[in-house]
């Protein structure tokens, strides 16, 4: 796997989580200066995934953002807004992490 994947995957990660936190802190306050940064992080975010695109390709660069970002914001929620999941959603959380390890597997052939 390309380094400069997983350096792009993490850092674009971290943007996605960043706009997702502040979007929940949105709806805990209607604060119209969270809701804005929630949206910079997201249009960042968005920017990042194009560089992630061009290094790993489309559908290994959404898929991979996705889950890290599934399994991240999960934890997030948890720890910070208290949120819990029932056993059959951390069974898909954990299906997820699998998956994506698969994915990040190198591949035989690219297109």
């Amino acid at each position: 796997m390309n380094p400069q994947f997983l350096l792009w995957l993490v850092g674009a990660m971290a943007v996605f989580i960043g706009g997702a936190t502040a979007s929940r802190t949105y709806i805990a306050n209607n604060n119209m200066f969270v809701l804005i940064l929630a949206l910079i992080l997201y249009c960042i975010g968005n920017l990042m995934m194009i560089r992630l695109m061009r290094e790993g390709g489309l559908g290994l660069a959404i898929s991979a953002s996705s889950i890290a970002q599934l399994v991240v914001v999960n934890i997030v929620a948890f720890v910070v807004f208290g949120e819990r999941l029932s056993l059959p959603q951390l069974a898909g959380v954990g299906l997820g992490i699998v998956a994506m390890v698969l994915m990040l597997f190198p591949a035989q052939g690219r297109a």
